[in-house]
């Protein structure tokens, strides 16, 4: 049993944190992992997680059952089962973009602040420590929650790792701490998700829900880029993956992109059918199936899932960027797997894990096995979009500890149907090869794209912000412009690719172009194109298309390649999807143009805005 007095001689605290640990009631410091997850369930097989909450009295707002294979935790309110993409609000004086506390709620958050402290110093709390990042270039840090919360602090344990309290160090002194409490959701924020971001010499970071989505999930991503923005490196929003081909060819790929961009999915198997063919898309229009059959796929060995730390003691003299995972778990979203058999490695690893596993809005049954394809209802006949299974990741097998050199760098963009008769933004063919300006450009305005799943707001082609972690960012949008750019001039050696998931024109798709992608490039050995291979593609954004794609003999459809090509589509429709893009670029990237702006950069968009050529932007940033 750890005794309160020993665990706290240890930390180097603010005296009102100190206070407020020393005043609570009770302080449970868990020592393991399985004691956390007993905390979690109340050590009983159904526990619900709720608060007085002033004026409204007990309200209910997560239960928590005990299945055979780890814990299901459904919330009642069908908003918080998703992240809301608005939740961040800024309270400090610090420079930022972001919307700060007062501006937003009209009043300075000092008084909430100490409100929160002192609700929590009368709470029976649950602590750890942990650090942001992991190990060895992590950042110490620690969570303060209810210990009815216990599932919230098992989550970020599983995510972010865990300190057992023998071995935190003398002097422990934390760099960022997770207050978590959920009734001021209720008493000052009508219900909505708000994440209270507070940097002084310590990053604060005020969770007033219990979805881990935005706290210890992107909260902690929010850590990382805040101290890379004052040391000048990045955390990349990206997974990676080692493709190893039947040849025996290897190529590492990281894909980023917005929520549902296809990131976990780049280090998933193909899906495949019962018969074991491969889906490749099926037209809108006629209900044709295009399939396609290979007898061997590519062996993946995972490396990162959605945070990629770029730590500068990880790089070298390659010209090819390096990259280390900044995770300890994975917060695999599911809802693409609705039936058994869909997914048979990760169905495996989640039905028969080596410890339990902590779900989140999937249809848990009390002593039953949680079966990942069985999603919670949102409403009769709706499924949640958003079913989440937290995976450690030393559960998986085959996964990449070490850091690794990237020799592509995908961008994955969710798109709509498009033909004749409703054109849209869905002209993105099967992949493209981006110069790196223009690469650097799509990281700019990083769309969330169609019918994410993720997030509360879907309507329209919209920007999930530099990078697609803007969303979690503190500090200056301009600053992690010029951070990726300058990312980008250093790793002349890796290369670029953009690839559509869900749809190809007329097409459904799914994450196949990205499958089938990763197949096509690890059996080549990477991206090395000659010139007589690739063509400039009708919409100058899109860079490079190539001319034909074979895999293991199979030639894919030009009209995948080129959708301009598709009888579908046509060059009219084509090109009212290619100025849906350009609109939106135009409207985005106007918000980079300040003094701030690296030249290098400055130029990349004025050559956007002159209408500039596929030459002209291989000209701005030439590469090896």
């Amino acid at each position: 049993m750890v005794i309160k007095e020993q665990f706290l001689s240890k930390l180097s605290l603010q005296e009102e944190v100190a206070t407020l640990l020393s005043n609570a009631p009770e302080l449970i410091i868990p020592e393991n992992r399985k004691e956390l997850l007993e905390i979690a369930v109340g050590r009983q097989n159904f526990f619900q997680v709720g608060y007085e909450v002033p004026g409204k009295g007990w309200v209910l707002e997560a239960e928590v059952v005990r299945c055979k294979n780890g814990l299901s935790i459904n919330y009642v309110d069908p908003y918080i089962r998703r992240r809301d993409p608005d939740c961040m609000v800024v309270a400090d004086q610090k420079k930022t973009d972001k919307p700060r506390y007062k501006d937003t709620f009209g009043s300075d958050f000092t008084p909430l602040r100490t409100e929160t402290f002192h609700w929590l110093s009368t709470q029976s709390l649950l602590v750890f420590a942990f650090l942001a990042g992991g190990e060895p270039y992590g950042y110490p840090a620690l969570i303060i929650a209810p210990s009815n919360a216990g599932f919230f602090a098992g989550g970020l344990a599983d995510l972010q790792g865990f300190l057992p309290p023998e071995k935190v160090p003398e002097r422990f002194t934390p760099r960022a701490i997770i207050y978590v409490a959920p009734p001021f959701r209720h008493t000052h924020f009508k219900g909505k998700q708000i994440v209270v971001h507070h940097r002084t010499s310590v990053h604060e970071i005020f969770s007033y829900n219990l979805y881990p989505g935005p706290s210890a999930k992107k909260g902690i991503y929010g850590v990382l880029l805040t101290i890379g923005e004052q040391e000048g490196w990045i955390t990349l929003h990206g997974s990676t993956v080692r493709s190893i081909s039947p040849y025996e060819n290897i190529v590492t790929i990281m894909h980023e992109g917005a929520s549902g961009g296809g990131k976990s999915e780049m280090i998933e198997q193909m899906h495949k059918e019962l018969d074991g063919r491969i889906l490749v898309g099926e037209n809108l229009k006629t209900g044709d199936k295009l399939y396609l059959k290979l007898s061997d796929s590519c062996e993946l060995m995972p490396i990162t899932d959605d945070m990629a730390l770029c730590h500068p003691k990880l790089q070298n003299t390659s010209g090819k960027l390096v990259v280390k995972d900044a995770e300890q778990g994975w917060f695999l979203r599911i809802n693409h797997i609705t039936h058994y058999g869909t997914d048979p490695f990760i169905e495996k690893l989640t039905i028969h894990p080596p410890e339990p596993l902590i779900f989140l809005n999937l249809d848990g049954v009390q002593g039953a096995t949680c079966l990942i394809w069985e999603h919670t209802m949102d409403a009769p006949g709706k499924r949640c979009p958003n079913p989440r299974v937290i995976m450690p990741r030393r559960f998986v097998p085959g996964v990449v500890n070490e850091p690794v050199e990237v020799d592509v760098r995908s961008f994955g963009v969710r798109t709509p149907p498009c033909t004749r008769e409703h054109p849209t933004y869905g002209i993105i063919g099967m992949f493209h090869v981006l110069p790196p300006a223009l690469a650097w450009l799509w990281r700019l305005v990083a769309p969330r794209g169609h019918d994410n799943p993720s997030i509360t707001e879907t309507a329209g082609l919209s920007s999930e912000g530099v990078g697609s972690y803007w969303p979690f960012a503190t500090g200056s949008m301009v600053d992690q412009a010029n951070l990726l750019l300058q990312q980008i001039l250093e790793t002349p050696e890796t290369k670029y690719l953009l690839i559509p998931n869900q749809h190809i024109g007329a097409f459904r798709v799914s994450f196949m172009p990205q499958w089938l992608t990763r197949e096509y490039i690890t059996r080549r050995g990477g991206v090395k194109f000659r010139p007589e291979q690739i063509t400039p593609a009708r919409c100058t954004l899109l860079g490079y298309v190539p001319k034909s794609v074979r895999i293991q003999g199979v030639d894919m459809p030009i009209g995948l390649l080129q959708v301009e090509q598709q009888i579908e589509v046509g060059e009219e429709a084509y090109d009212r999807g290619a100025k849906i893009l350009e609109d939106f670029f135009q409207r985005e990237l106007k918000k980079f143009l300040s003094p701030e702006l690296h030249l290098s950069g400055r130029l990349i968009i004025e050559c956007f805005m002159d209408k500039g050529s596929v030459a002209d932007y291989e000209s701005l940033l030439p590469h090896k």
